[in-house]
């Protein structure tokens, strides 16, 4: 818990934009999770500093949690400060056939701007849910195309608030669904894109079929974190839990997708021990069936009730 002087100062530092035992069931997809400490929305670089900064000297863990996507928070909640960069949305195009967006631009953002533009070249993730800073994080893509292939700069913020670098694509080591080498705590706070010139009514008709096809094969119309397990290689997730029999299996409020086995649906009062009691059973019944170790994307954090 945070103490009464601590959050005085954490409100000095932020004012209205820090808010107390937040449930966040309320800011993730999955709809989810027990009340963090603290949430906090800071409104720039140099507000995001200061909030690091008071984390460092008191020694209070903080959690970048972006749009809530791709993130499963335990029942017991979050210790710490939990930071969304939802008030970071800048996005403008730059020189050298390059676009720079910030943290908190969402999917939606990017790929209407790009279409509108006639901005080519990040088409593959149109419908992929989550803020920008969550896709560096992750480098969210497709079987095809990944964040790594068209970033070409991070911008990040240092663990103490201190230090923003600009950091090259020589300097970043992305990997299948992760970003890693950056240390632990910093936040990356905007990402330089490469983008080409195409006709904008081009950009829309890919960027619209994208979209169908992520209507068709997933599903959209319930709470979920996007695709629980990595594809292991040369195979899909999604395919083996169904080889095992558990498409549609229940537990409490939770369901593996009956559209796509590689999805965990929130069908009402799902709890994260429901999540979490299915994401055990699919990896023991795929290693009993197809040999195979399942390993989590979803990231999975908090405290158990």
């Amino acid at each position: 818990m945070i103490s009464r002087a601590l959050r005085s100062t954490l409100e000095d530092a932020l004012e209205d934009r820090i808010q107390f035992g937040v449930p966040m069931s309320r800011h993730t997809s999955l709809r989810v999770g027990g009340p963090a400490d603290a949430l906090a929305t800071p409104a720039s670089r140099n507000e995001l500093a200061r909030l690091l900064g008071v984390c460092s000297r008191h020694r209070l863990p903080h959690f970048v949690l972006g749009s809530g996507f791709n993130t499963l928070v335990r029942d017991g909640g979050i210790a710490g400060v939990v930071i969304q960069l939802k008030r970071l949305r800048g996005l403008a195009e730059r020189p050298g056939g390059t676009l720079r967006a910030e943290a908190g631009v969402s999917h939606r953002q990017l790929t209407n701007f790009c279409a509108a533009r006639g901005l080519s070249g990040l088409e593959f993730g149109a419908g992929i849910p989550g803020s920008i800073g969550g896709w560096v994080a992750m480098n969210a893509g497709i079987g095809s195309r990944e964040i790594v292939d068209v970033a070409r700069e991070v911008e990040v913020v240092s663990p103490s608030g201190r230090r923003r670098s600009h950091l090259g694509r020589d300097a970043l080591r992305f990997r299948y669904r992760a970003l890693r080498g950056l240390a632990p705590g910093s936040v990356v706070v905007s990402v330089l894109l490469a983008v080409g010139i195409a006709d904008p009514s081009m950009v829309r008709a890919a960027v619209d079929r994208m979209l169908a096809q992520r209507a068709h094969s997933q599903p959209l119309d319930v709470p979920s974190c996007g695709s629980v397990f990595k594809n292991p290689a040369g195979d899909f997730a999604g395919r083996l839990i169904e080889a095992a029999g558990l498409k549609g299996e229940r537990e409490g409020g939770a369901q593996i997708s009956t559209v796509h086995a590689n999805f965990i649906a929130n069908t009402g009062g799902a709890s994260a021990a429901d999540v979490l009691a299915l994401i055990a059973r699919a990896r023991e019944k795929v290693l009993h069936s197809s040999g195979v170790h399942l390993a989590c994307e979803v990231q999975v954090v908090g405290r158990d009730a």
